[in-house]
């Protein structure tokens, strides 16, 4: 997978098996991206250190005694190599979230961490980092980020530092913290974390692990409904969207990690809906769509690398939002390369079994797409690159992908009568005729709609219909307990088929 040559994160120690401890941190990391994507939930990361991998996977939870002792040697210790090992050995102890607690009841616990973080040892500052970095991940409510503030003037003010390794750890405990509270966030808005950060991606801007770090802190500052007032105008203005976008790139060398942070972070600022006029003017719109169409090109050729449609993911909801941003006329220059529709259309074949909701999400960037006013040309390029079959065969599929699929038709049916000819030649009326027998009330709606389209635009295409076997399918609807579903067919009945299509309901069987 992704980035753990460069970004390590340890989960829980389960084993001596070093092979299997790597392969259970994978997994969580991985669950830890999903649980972001489908929930929009922050997450807290825990890095893994370097000699966190050259021990066993084991660790003996100490008794609280013996971490109050330890925090008395880090106190008092005059020696900075013994306080060096004392920190590490405290650090060691705070891998078991009870030791949390322990120390935070310790008088001004949190204020000797910060003093060692500003010490004149770099080894004792580095371990006094991994203490605080401990805490800001732990699961207990009362060691929260408010308790942690002491530290945050220094953690922003260390990111500016030439370190990559220290960086690293400063951004993922500032990230941790992020998630805490609205307080918190005003706090490190209010002492400069957003001007740190675009500093800091431009002096470590070939380092992965701090780039990926950057975005995760960003994504964890911007992610909240609440921030919309104040923070995502200050990122907006601060020049880290070019940075942002930058990374945007397959490159097996750079790593899939990097790129799935910034593309979180975009996604973000662009459903904000702040200011998605800059965004869109800064190269967002373009820079998104140009990955998507080379991601496109290596899932056609089922090339799928494991997390690839964690990247997706947050590029679809970034283009899907900047489409919705002004007129459709005002953005074509950004949206110039047609293979786009080709990949908006490959990901849902891709992903139909394994992500629907991807397939799903795919599909509505794709309605963006044909739904303005001056749609014709991306609807005329579906025809001209033969990806309407493609989206009849989605019909059959549930969650949500064949509403959106006939939002799409219906949206190409609008263009006028050439175009619902040509949907017919592509198998449309007879897809309808099975999405019409189907139990889900919105879909049959929907079809319902795009039917009167089509029959609408030609009394050819409503004899088609009837030959397709689709007037006892209307007739049956009109039976429906839903009100508005029997009232469409019963229009369609009464206004587009032939008079010598209707059949005497009151004949005998």
């Amino acid at each position: 997978m992704w980035r753990l040559n460069a970004v390590r994160h340890k989960v829980g120690r389960q084993g001596s098996d070093l092979e299997e401890f790597k392969f259970k941190r994978r997994a969580h990391e991985k669950e830890l991206r999903r649980a972001r994507k489908d929930s929009q939930l922050v997450s807290k990361r825990l890095l893994l250190n370097d000699d966190d991998e050259e021990e066993d996977g084991t660790m003996d939870t100490l008794a609280s005694d013996q971490v109050v002792e330890l925090f008395k040697m880090v106190r008092h210790g005059r020696d900075l190599v013994k306080k060096e090992a004392d920190l590490r050995a405290l650090r060691k102890a705070l891998r078991s979230p009870s030791a949390h607690l322990i120390l935070i009841k310790q008088p001004n616990s949190i204020a000797i961490l910060v003093t060692n973080l500003c010490g004149p040892n770099p080894q004792c500052r580095l371990e006094a980092a991994r203490c605080l970095h401990e805490l800001s991940h732990s699961p207990h409510s009362e060691v929260d980020s408010l308790r942690l503030r002491q530290a945050t003037p220094y953690l922003i003010t260390f990111l500016s530092g030439q370190s990559p390794k220290f960086t690293e750890l400063c951004l993922y405990t500032l990230g941790n913290m992020c998630p805490d509270s609205e307080n918190v966030r005003d706090m490190l808005l209010a002492q400069g974390i957003i001007p740190a950060l675009n500093n800091c991606i431009q002096i470590h801007r070939t380092n992965l692990a701090v780039v990926e770090a950057v975005g995760f802190t960003l994504s964890q500052l911007i992610s909240a409904n609440y921030v919309t007032g104040r923070i995502i105008p200050a990122v907006l203005a601060s020049g880290l969207i070019p940075h942002l976008l930058s990374v945007l790139t397959l490159d097996s060398q750079f790593g899939l990690g990097p790129v799935i942070e910034c593309a979180w972070c975009l996604h973000y600022l662009a459903c904000s809906n702040v200011d998605n006029g800059a965004l869109v003017a800064q190269g967002t719109l373009l820079r998104c769509t140009s990955l998507l169409v080379t991601l496109g090109g290596v899932v056609a050729k089922g090339s799928i690398e494991e997390g690839m449609e964690l990247l997706i993911w947050p590029l679809l909801r970034c283009v899907g939002n900047l489409l919705l941003s002004g007129p459709l006329g005002a953005l074509q220059p950004q949206l110039n390369d047609s293979r786009l529709l080709a990949a908006l259309c490959a990901f849902p074949q891709a992903f139909l079994q394994t992500h629907p909701a991807l397939a799903r999400e795919s599909v509505w960037v794709l309605n963006n797409l044909t739904a303005a006013a001056d749609s014709s040309m991306f609807c005329s390029a579906l025809f001209y690159l033969n990806l309407v079959p493609a989206l009849i065969q989605l019909l059959p599929f549930s969650h949500g992908i064949n509403i959106m699929v006939l939002r799409v038709l219906g949206n190409i049916a609008h263009q006028g009568r050439e175009y619902c000819l040509h949907l017919a030649q592509a198998g449309l009326l007879p897809a309808l005729c099975a999405t019409l027998k189907m139990a889900d009330p919105e879909v049959v709606t929907f079809s319902l709609e795009v039917l009167d389209q089509l029959m609408a635009s030609d009394p050819q295409l409503a004899e088609e219909f009837v030959r397709q076997s689709g007037l006892p399918v209307l007739e049956a609807i009109q039976y429906s307990n839903q009100e508005t579903i029997r009232l469409r067919a019963t229009h369609l009945l009464e206004h587009h088929l032939p008079p010598h299509c209707t059949v005497d309901t009151s004949a005998s069987p």
